[in-house]
């Protein structure tokens, strides 16, 4: 590498000082949110910058969008990017995505966002090789943008509202749009209800993810013994006897997805098959666990073997989304064990007027 030959910025690293001792930053670096780069971000998706968008109910705060735009800057955002970061957070804001356990539990949780539609294309979003990895701005930075609107406009401030143990990478960033153009079935907004040519936004509150190796298996049958046998995990075990949160995100990638729709093996198929053998028998958990399962009354299914544990409550509850690059890796993303479900919004486009907007195809 050679050394930058650019022009010096000497006022970067007062202001990156300045914003850090604010507390407005994730600890990397930020894009300054002058008023200029504000107002440009503001002007691109033509939102009015006193409009309320949501209530990020950590702190009972409304989300102007001049305050989300601030922190769309900062995270280093193209103009455009807005848009789509307003509507992960709209969905974040719906009761049954439990922000408000989300963001202040001990847990790892944090929010995937995953982007479906034309946007994607139109942002240079990244659903192939590398999709949940670095290397492409618009993924990494709309992600980023989510989690610092958490932190400074929702409150979730480390060590003092978000109290994660040990946190994990996706508190930074996580985010990716769907492969849908390598894929052989329906993608996800479509699945959830929505047109394929609208725009969506889809967030899950994930645990954490597990990488899942088959590089044998061309039947969707033995595919999905490999993904079930990954869900496996006592240490995700939620509150209400489940394996997580009860909506296991499977990210699988196109050649795995084509393998299956080879062998006859649907989408809803590979769910149901994914969801018959993604249980765990009680007695493979301590005395303690089981004891504590039992005294909540959680739901606990039976199997061929007994009483087990299960991925989810039903087979239509586990998300399937194609992504990824050549190979067989897929990945399993265990949502929340404290209770969660993933909510889809339209990205829209903004009215000039603080107002609702039309929907961006």
């Amino acid at each position: 590498m050679e050394l930058w030959q650019g022009t010096p910025d000497t006022g970067w690293q007062a202001a990156q000082e300045e914003l850090e001792a604010l507390g407005l930053t994730d600890g990397l670096p930020v894009v300054p949110p002058t008023r200029a780069r504000v107002e440009a971000m503001l002007d691109a998706c033509r939102f009015a910058a006193d409009g309320v968008v949501c209530d990020l109910v950590l702190l009972l705060r409304p989300a102007m969008w001049r305050d989300i735009a601030i922190n769309v800057v900062m995270a280093g955002c193209r103009p455009g990017c807005l848009s789509v970061i307003v509507a992960a957070l709209e969905a974040m804001a719906v009761g049954e995505f439990n922000l408000i356990g989300i963001a202040t539990t001990t847990g790892s949780a944090a929010p995937l966002v995953i982007v479906n539609g034309p946007v994607a294309a139109r942002l240079g979003m990244n659903g192939a090789a590398n999709a949940l990895g670095p290397g492409n701005r618009a993924n990494a930075t709309i992600g980023r943008a989510v989690s610092l609107c958490l932190r400074n406009i929702g409150g979730a401030t480390p060590g003092e509202v978000d109290m994660a143990t040990l946190g994990q990478p996706a508190k930074y960033t996580c985010c990716f749009a769907e492969n849908a153009a390598q894929s052989p079935w329906t993608p996800l907004h479509v699945e959830r209800g929505y047109a394929a040519d609208d725009s969506v936004v889809t967030v899950a509150g994930i645990s954490g993810t597990v990488e899942v190796v088959d590089s044998s298996s061309n039947e969707g049958e033995d595919i999905a013994q490999t993904i079930a046998q990954s869900m496996l995990i006592a240490g995700t075990v939620g509150g209400a006897g489940l394996l997580g949160g009860g909506e296991p995100l499977v990210i699988l990638p196109p050649e795995l997805a084509a393998a299956c729709e080879r062998a006859g093996c649907s989408k809803g198929r590979l769910k149901a098959l994914i969801f018959e053998r993604a249980a765990l028998s009680l007695d493979r958990l301590s005395p303690a666990v089981r004891k504590h399962l039992v005294g909540r009354g959680a739901a606990v299914g039976e199997g061929p073997g007994g009483s087990v544990l299960r991925a989810a409550q039903k087979a239509e509850d586990v998300m399937i989304v194609v992504a990824g690059g050549a190979g067989v890796k897929a990945t399993y993303a265990p949502t929340w064990g404290g209770g969660t479900r993933a909510v889809s919004r339209l990205v829209r486009q903004g009215t000039g007027a603080g107002g609702r907007g039309t929907r961006d195809k």
